[in-house]
């Protein structure tokens, strides 16, 4: 969705102890500088490296034949806020409690209450399990996460160097500093498609675009995917002037370039739904020891991602992220399944989880007395979404595209995605298959016995088991200071606080991760902070 590591919309508890990682001495120069391009809602067929449907991508193109390109990478989820969520903390949103769109608090236990005095609060992770950004900073890289607008309010302030639309590697003050820049595109996303029409004019004719299956073949729907497909064309652009920055500074050659999409497409009977055109994702990846133009089908999940950021980065992974790395010098063996989850999307319940091992799919729907299709309100504003409906009222859709609006769902799924990439055929009860049936049953259990499933949990006990059973959030405790030998000590009584300090108001905040030096008469700054708990600052002369 619409904010970078949605985290921030979805909401999450970072459990940092104030015991601080470790991590391992190395100089500047022995650690590559790495910048994630991310979009928005966009499936990978609309790049032309991946078959495309009609416009045109030049600098991905491009930056294609320089990168490893991945065929099967994948989120946890159709949606943003759960995916980012695993994408920030190595964990599944499911372990974690994230798994929401996103996470209610106690002042809106009434759906019907939704949006009208809708609040989000974050998930309070175990202890010691650290977002990627807090290790990178302590091993002395420079983080800055480019979004729309300024979320450093939502999340510790020593989370991130830079989190506003102003971020760049270009800020940070020595140039030698390795720096982990992340820039996030919206134009891709799922409300441009009708936020741009009457704006933007088309770059692509709907006669000359593919249509899927799942929609009818008429000028509404080609109309809307020349939008889309538009959109995807304005955010190249983008994507090339990153590129030429990185050129301009001399630093392309040397840098590793990620760029992948959060799920799949914006689109109606494609976000939100755990069918790989909801779940799967672009990935390239430029590295200066990686051969470009080449083509890979090893499943990566987006709970690898931070593990993978990590390895290349020279910082142990700990223990407490449950993906692997796939590239990197902590690379693990290559995975044998993905898993990914659905939970509530807005004001609508549902529990659906499924496990692929990159052709066979197999979903569990938890509630198969719900429809796959959800009344959305959002969603109503796709001028597709309101002709979709309208065809199924009239009995106008095809039974493929019509099943999306059965009023149930069968309790077990099982598709060939190689022979059936639409997964229209349910292989559930072919004898055929039954063998593979029994073993992604397995595999999908058998995920859930190791890592937990808190969307078995009603959510407002959740919250309540997050917050001891109090009516809000509850407040970090404010910093304990001692002064002794010409060297600040802080601490903090909340388990799992990070605490950030300056000297100065005007200063960038700085992890603490042990005494430092200072002067009697000097000013300090000291926030301490657990996501989902308020923050709590204090400020002080030293004596």
């Amino acid at each position: 969705m619409r904010i970078f590591l949605a985290v921030f919309c979805l909401a999450l508890v970072f459990s940092c102890s104030t015991k601080q990682p470790e991590v391992k001495e190395i100089s500047y120069p022995e650690r590559p500088n790495i910048v994630w391009i991310v979009v928005e809602d966009m499936s990978p067929e609309h790049l032309e490296t991946y078959g495309g449907t009609g416009g045109k991508t030049p600098n991905l193109n491009a930056l294609a034949a320089e990168s490893l390109q991945y065929q099967n990478a994948f989120s946890t989820a159709g949606v943003c806020a759960p995916s980012r969520a695993a994408l920030i903390t190595g964990a599944y949103q499911t372990s974690i409690g994230a798994m929401h769109m996103r996470t209610l608090g106690m002042s809106a236990n009434a759906l019907d209450a939704y949006p009208p005095g809708f609040k989000s609060y974050s998930t309070v992770l175990p202890e010691g399990m650290w977002p990627y950004p807090v290790h990178l900073r302590m091993a002395g890289y420079y983080v800055t996460n480019n979004v729309k607008e300024d979320y450093q309010f939502r999340t510790p302030v020593v989370m991130w160097d830079e989190s506003s639309n102003k971020a760049h590697w270009r800020n940070r003050k020595d140039p030698n500093q390795p720096f982990f820049s992340i820039f996030n595109f919206t134009t891709t996303h799922e409300s441009q498609v009708w936020a741009r029409e009457g704006q933007d004019s088309l770059l692509v004719d709907p006669k000359d675009v593919k249509v899927p299956p799942v929609y009818p073949d008429d000028s509404l729907t080609r109309r809307t995917l020349a939008r889309f497909i538009t959109n995807v064309m304005r955010m190249d652009q983008q994507v090339g002037e990153v590129i030429a920055q990185l050129k301009e500074d001399g630093l392309y050659e040397n840098t590793i370039i990620f760029f992948y999409s959060d799920h799949g497409d914006g689109m109606p009977y494609f976000k939100r739904e755990l069918y790989d055109r909801g779940l799967k994702v672009p990935l390239l990846v430029k590295a200066p020891w990686l051969e470009g133009g080449t083509k890979t089908d090893e499943l990566v999940s987006f709970v690898d991602f931070g593990p993978t950021l990590l390895s290349l980065a020279g910082v142990p992974i700990p223990e407490s992220m449950q993906g692997q790395a796939f590239l990197g010098e902590q690379k693990a063996e290559p995975r044998k399944y993905i898993y990914a989850a659905r939970d509530r999307m807005d004001s609508e319940y549902d529990r659906v989880r499924a496990v692929s091992n990159g052709r066979f799919k197999y979903i569990r729907n938890y509630m198969p007395e719900k429809p796959n299709y959800q009344n959305i309100q959002y969603r109503l504003q796709n001028p597709l979404m309101g002709h979709l409906l309208e065809l199924n009222e009239k009995v106008q859709l095809n039974e493929n595209q019509a099943r999306w609006f059965a009023q149930s769902k069968p309790d077990e799924e099982l598709y060939d995605t190689q022979s059936d990439p639409w997964e229209f055929t349910n292989l559930v009860g072919n004898p055929e298959y039954a063998e593979k049936l029994a073993e992604l049953r397995k595999a999908h259990e058998d995920w859930i016995a190791k890592y937990g499933d808190m969307g078995a949990m009603n959510e407002m006990e959740m919250v309540r088991n997050w917050w001891n059973g109090a009516e809000n959030p509850p407040v970090t405790a404010e910093a304990e200071v001692s002064f002794a030998d010409g060297k600040v000590t802080l601490t903090c009584p909340t388990p799992s606080a990070l605490i950030g300090w300056r000297k100065s108001s005007g200063d960038a905040w700085k992890i603490y991760n042990g005494p430092f030096e200072a002067t009697a008469g000097d000013s300090l700054y000291v926030n301490t902070h657990r996501i989902g708990f308020e923050a709590s600052e204090i400020s002080l002369v030293i004596q």
